[in-house]
């Protein structure tokens, strides 16, 4: 079987020759030293940089280089993910003024700070928090919306050529929003509680553009959608199953109904423990849950379980020992995995995120060698 044939088995819980590999990104640490150079790739401080500086072509260049690279070094992965649109030609973002080495302020006094462990730039602070008063009104349920600026599509247009015909691709696709936290995540958790029909009518919002969205999009040959929010916690969703189901079931049923109609697999990421709505997962119709997080109880075996099998689960090697454990705890993740979620289908091996930043490249490659022994079926 090829890796498409591999994949579209699984997710119908049939054995296949193989368990499927896959891992929705890998971060630029490991994917330079699997390159042997630096590299742009989930780069997500160097690609703001460089925007910042008006270097969007140079990240595109660099993008169109080492994706195709990367995968061709990488070919024992079955499900490769290739949603890299990016900002229309000529973007250039006014750049906020550097306080110090890793801090940042813009025009309306939002403050930005470099985190080392993670790759990323985060507001720490925004003075217009609490500013504004959401309402109803703000959100139109007929907007206007133009075709997306053609240049967006530029590196997937020139990776496409260069991979594999026999992968799974996973590429872009408009997605409603899921989770909508009003005013950041603190403000937004109060809009929710206080103001739940403001987040309604907000999710309903995007409802409607991504609708509108969906009438411009092309296919050029991949076969599924991620999306790429989270919706709980290590002990526990977010918000109850009572306002999931109100507030925010409607865009993920969307969203998988939408997929479906452009003859695409729908695949939900979603660290932290689920367990509490899992139902509704299998109510929306997911195809893959992806992203299963062990220290959050979410045990690919189990999640099979408790859900008869309605969905194919993605996961099995816990990131936290990707990054701070040792080889022989990668293993150990692997075989677990393997012994316990392989047999009956419907079970693709990766990370419980991502190959996080900050991951062992000697972690890396024990996933791999570990995988390649117990693969077969």
């Amino acid at each position: 079987m090829n890796s498409i044939e591999r994949v579209k088995a699984t997710l119908k819980f049939e054995e296949t020759d193989k368990v499927p590999l896959g891992h929705c990104t890998i971060d630029c640490d490991i994917a330079g030293k699997v390159l042997g150079r630096k590299t742009f790739i989930r780069d997500t401080v160097g690609t703001q940089m460089a925007y910042w500086e008006g270097r969007r072509d140079e990240v595109v260049a660099g993008l169109i280089q080492d994706i195709p690279e990367l995968f061709g070094k990488l070919d024992i992965y079955d499900l490769l993910s290739i949603g890299f649109l990016v900002p229309p030609k000529g973007y250039h973002p006014q750049a906020p003024k550097k306080i110090d080495e890793n801090t940042w302020e813009d025009e309306e006094g939002r403050v930005y700070k470099y985190s080392e462990p993670t790759n990323e730039i985060h507001c720490v602070h925004d003075p217009h928090t609490w500013e504004y008063e959401f309402k109803l009104e703000d959100y139109d349920l007929d907007p206007d919306v133009e075709p997306p600026d053609e240049s967006t599509y530029e590196v997937v247009d020139a990776i496409l050529p260069k991979l594999p015909p026999d992968k799974y691709l996973i590429g872009p696709f408009p997605l409603a929003p899921g989770l909508i936290v009003l005013g950041g995540w603190e403000r937004g958790m109060i809009e929710i509680a206080d103001h739940p029909e403001v987040v309604e009518r907000a999710i309903q919002a995007g409802i409607a553009r991504t609708r509108k969205e969906q009438k411009f999009w092309r296919n050029d040959g991949w076969q599924g959608v991620m999306d790429g929010y989270d919706l709980g916690h290590t002990t526990g969703t977010f918000v109850s199953p009572a306002t999931f189901r109100r507030l925010f079931l409607p865009a993920l049923k969307f969203n998988a109904d939408s997929a479906h109609a452009h003859g695409l697999d729908f695949f939900k990421h979603s660290c932290g423990d689920n367990k509490p709505i899992l139902d509704q997962f299998v109510e929306a119709g997911i195809d893959c849950e992806q992203s299963l997080q062990p220290q959050a109880g979410m045990d690919p075996a189990l999640i099979k379980q408790m859900t008869g099998n309605s969905y194919a689960v993605w996961g099995g090697v816990d990131v936290a020992n990707l990054v701070a454990g040792t080889p022989e705890d990668v293993r150990a993740d692997v075989r677990r995995a393997m012994e316990m979620a392989k047999p009956g289908g419907g079970f693709i091996l990766g990370p419980s995120h991502s190959v996080a930043f900050g991951t062992k490249y000697d972690n890396f490659v024990a996933m791999l060698d570990e995988f390649e022994k117990l693969r077969d079926y």
